[in-house]
């Protein structure tokens, strides 16, 4: 069966809200202490659509699989160029290829939009969120012990960094 990634529409809010719930409870590659629920996730893709920014699903057949998006790194004009990505794959499809799709999408978009930057933040005991994005020409650039909490213990950040192909100008 092959992968489909295409723009979320309102109808993917409950299993974006599937998958993002299991990373939020059961991983750290959401820095949150409790589940999401539908409305914010619907008001989440809404607010990230109207800002311009993409929303992507990555599709099985008739089951959505996974999810990316990027927004404003911070939001401060001086950034404007910058943004921050995320991505999310369903446990049970790990190690198929979704995320690559899925980044990858979200690199082309990027760069269509004349932005200069993509980072990433992740986990710094995520080693599959490292490797993938290594994997799409990013570098780690900052390691930042202990500036997050999660399960009882401390969490390092680390932000990787892919400059984008684009023609924009400061």
């Amino acid at each position: 069966m092959s992968l489909i990634v295409r723009d979320a529409t309102l109808e993917d809010a409950e299993d974006i809200l599937a998958i993002y719930n299991y990373a939020a409870l059961n991983t750290t590659a959401v820095w949150t202490d409790g589940p999401s629920d539908l409305d914010s996730r619907r008001q989440w893709l809404l607010a990230r659509q109207q800002a311009g920014y993409p929303v992507l699903v990555a599709m099985k057949g008739r089951d959505v699989v996974g999810f990316a998006s990027f927004g404003d790194f911070r939001p401060f004009p001086g950034y404007r160029h910058t943004v921050e990505n995320s991505v999310y794959v369903d446990e049970r499809h790990h190690r198929a290829g979704i995320g690559r799709s899925l980044v990858a999408a979200l690199i082309e978009r990027a760069t269509a939009m004349h932005k200069h930057a993509m980072i990433a933040g992740i986990d710094g005991t995520n080693a599959a969120s490292i490797g993938l994005h290594a994997s799409l020409g990013f570098a780690e650039v900052a390691r930042m012990p202990e500036v997050g909490c999660k399960f009882g213990r401390w969490l390092d950040l680390v932000f990787m960094q892919k400059l984008l192909a684009s023609d924009v100008r400061p």
